[in-house]
């Protein structure tokens, strides 16, 4: 869709794109698959898991800056107008997805894990860019970033803890 080259400012596209069909379609004018794999995929579209609904996501089990393992999106997001008011369009969301996948970025609101231990062992709240001005909260206070780690090497963090962004502020683009 010309969304998606939209939604990154024209700065890249898809060239190439290989699409799996289920072994339970029947033979039609499809290429028989040579090295493609289900496992090996970088995007599944697939029937939703309970935890997770129709919201798209990408599994990533390293750290920032480390590729993620494949982007799952269900069928009823990719094909049900009415789930753009709650996800955005379908490009959009990708594109988004995309970025977790190949770069390891995180959300800038994950819920989850709102910390992170920085590599200076500092605790940072997960935002979209360090720019963000904001303070930390513990209960409802305000409190240091030293205050609120529990385990400096697992990065737990106390629970009540909060960074509070300022209201009122603009990022540079």
């Amino acid at each position: 869709r010309s969304s998606d080259l939209n939604a990154t400012q024209r700065r890249f596209y898809f060239k190439d794109v290989k699409i799996l069909i289920p072994k339970t379609w029947k033979p039609n004018n499809y290429n028989k698959r040579r090295h493609e794999s289900y496992e090996k995929a970088n995007v599944i579209i697939a029937d939703f898991y309970v935890k997770y609904g129709d919201d798209p996501y990408t599994l990533q089990y390293g750290g920032c800056g480390q590729e993620g393992k494949y982007i799952h999106l269900t069928p009823n997001f990719l094909l049900n107008d009415k789930l753009i008011d709650i996800y955005g369009l379908q490009g959009r969301v990708f594109v988004h997805e995309w970025a977790h996948l190949r770069w390891g970025v995180f959300d800038e609101y994950n819920t989850e894990r709102p910390f992170y231990i920085s590599g200076k062992n500092k605790l940072k709240a997960t935002r979209c860019s360090a720019d963000v001005k904001g303070a930390m909260a513990c209960d409802g206070k305000p409190c240091t970033e030293d205050e609120c780690i529990k385990d400096p090497k697992t990065g737990d963090v106390k629970e009540g803890c909060a960074f509070l962004p300022e209201k009122n502020q603009r990022s540079e683009e």
